[in-house]
């Protein structure tokens, strides 16, 4: 039996957090789409926002100890709807990853297969009551992740199905992965990207090849690096203001309201700006932890520590590929980013964090 849950039980100070960072983004979208055909994005992100903070206020009453025992009907469904993607999908900037939904509304369904991630890998980790995780049992878990991850690169989609690895590699340590298994893991994928390069699609492989050296083909696949890199650095100490962004402005950093939103932002707010909104993330993702040294059994450790890992890994990848440190792959800045699925999904799991916050006292 749970005590009466109160909203003052809430971590206020992590959504405060996610709040600012939100109205960071809105401002962002709003200066760079400002006279372009996409200029009413920035109210459209007020209004998933809006919907974002519904989404978890619905998710708090329900234990999170109910939603693990309906993950395996989760997880099927979840499958499923990844498979109809192809069936009913629409297609955009070479993916297929959004079924539209009409009234211009379009969803995302890997966005929200994370949280289906997030709360099988608790339950699987949970339900194996071991201090050391056998490797029998992490492939097992490693080929449930494998599936739904299979489906996403199909799409294609690179940056989603990382975070889906980010999620497992996060919980098989926690689980206690033995330190020989580690070495054979990175063997393993040591010698299995060969093998991948063999199955990447031209353009992807022209995207590593620029993340190389952007200079080889500065107007195709070089191109996002080369403009992200220069906005980032023309930045400089203070940035040049609200919407006095020329790479952005002019239109030549390519999707600056989405996956390159961070350069935008640090062109027009520079290197302080830059380190305030990391610090900003920094605290959240200390939050979240502490959230799960709180949590009162491993299934609710598990569950805060997988959303830490979503959002790390997000928060990585992003930045590194604006930052020329990775090779460019469409994934959203979390609560930044314009777009209904990422921002639903953000505020999702932390309403999956304060749904474990609010149960931390058991009678």
């Amino acid at each position: 039996m749970v005590r009466h849950l109160s909203a003052r039980d809430i971590d206020w100070t992590l959504l405060v957090i996610a709040l600012l960072i939100c109205a960071v983004g809105v401002l962002q979208i709003y200066s760079v789409t400002r006279g372009s055909d996409s200029h009413s994005a920035w109210w459209k992100q007020i209004l998933y926002v809006l919907g974002g903070l519904v989404l978890m206020w619905l998710v708090l009453p329900s234990d999170y100890h109910a939603m693990l025992h309906h993950v395996p009907l989760m997880y099927m469904v979840s499958v499923g709807a990844l498979l109809g993607t192809y069936l009913v999908g629409e297609a955009a900037f070479g993916s297929t990853r959004w079924i539209p939904l009409g009234f211009g509304l379009h969803l995302q369904v890997s966005e929200f297969v994370k949280l289906v991630i997030i709360l099988m890998v608790a339950r699987y980790l949970t339900d194996l009551r071991t201090d050391e995780l056998e490797f029998r049992e992490m492939l097992k878990l490693a080929g449930l992740v494998l599936i739904p991850a299979a489906l996403v690169l199909k799409q294609p989609d690179i940056g989603t199905a990382l975070t889906y690895f980010g999620i497992l590699t996060v919980g098989v340590f926690l689980a206690g992965l033995h330190w020989k298994f580690v070495l054979v893991i990175v063997a393993g994928a040591a010698l299995m990207v060969p093998i991948g390069l063999h199955f990447l699609k031209d353009y992807q492989k022209a995207r590593l090849e620029s993340f190389l050296d952007p200079e080889l083909d500065p107007q195709g696949a070089g191109y996002q690096v080369i403009q992200s890199q220069t906005a980032i650095g023309s930045g400089g100490m203070f940035g040049k203001g609200v919407t006095k962004g020329t790479q952005a402005q002019l239109h030549f950093l390519p999707v600056p309201s989405k996956d390159f939103i961070f350069a935008a932002f640090a062109e027009e707010h520079g290197f302080v700006g830059v380190v305030l909104m990391l610090a900003l993330y920094f605290v959240m993702i200390m939050r979240i932890v502490q959230n799960a040294q709180t949590a009162p059994e491993r299934a609710g450790m598990y569950i805060c520590m997988g959303v830490a890992a979503l959002l790390l890994s997000h928060i990585l990848i992003n930045v590194g590929v604006v930052a020329g440190l990775m090779p460019v792959t469409g994934i959203p800045l979390p609560f930044m980013s314009a777009g209904g699925s990422s921002i639903w999904t953000s505020f999702l799991a932390l309403g999956l964090v304060n749904n474990v916050r609010l149960r931390r006292f058991v009678n």
